[in-house]
């Protein structure tokens, strides 16, 4: 996802998650699918909330609040965030897991057991200048991988912006079937 913002994203090489990102059509033969509706079953919902504040526009660090829920019955697992994008990782609750914790860059999970549940707190590198008071919010990509391919999720976010003056200019992709988007004045 990505969301232009005032108070264009420049041209730079592929970082290593861009790169992963690319290869994940070759596996899932073909482009990203917003769904109609939801699969009967629950899937993995996988919410964000993002809060922008003036630090936020200053040093790109913004407040990230993220729950996964209806995770897989699986007995590993782990969460992957890019490395060099993420700091200060806390889990501030879990449910039906045995056992988490972090580890680097990563969120290791244990006998994950069904409608479990794990809710962290971090800071997000996700905001970068554009120049001429403009901003980029990147954020994602977003993958639920198993073995060679990749499955449905939902997910969900809420951007707060709580810097004077900001307010979306941009967001791709465009709403679309299976891809909604509401705005208010500071969200």
């Amino acid at each position: 996802m990505f969301a232009a913002l005032l108070p264009n994203l420049a041209c730079a090489a592929l970082s290593e998650e861009e790169m992963f990102f690319k290869g994940v059509a070759d596996v899932n033969e073909g482009d990203l699918r917003f769904l109609s509706q939801a699969p009967q079953s629950p899937v993995h919902h996988h919410q964000n909330q993002i809060t922008l504040n003036e630090d936020s526009l200053a040093t790109g660090w913004a407040k990230l609040e993220q729950c996964h829920q209806h995770l897989d019955p699986v007995p590993d697992m782990q969460i992957v965030y890019g490395q060099d994008r993420i700091r200060n990782i806390v889990i501030e609750r879990s449910n039906n897991i045995g056992k988490a914790w972090v580890h680097e860059n990563t969120v290791q999970m244990e006998q994950v057991a069904r409608n479990a549940l794990i809710c962290i707190s971090a800071d997000t590198r996700a905001l970068a200048a554009d120049g001429d008071n403009r901003y980029s919010l990147t954020n994602g990509p977003y993958m639920r991988r198993f073995l060679d391919g990749y499955y449905p999720m939902l997910v969900s976010m809420r951007v707060l912006m709580q810097a004077p003056g900001l307010r979306f200019l941009d967001i791709t992709p465009e709403p679309q079937t299976g891809f909604k988007v509401t705005q208010t004045a500071n969200e």
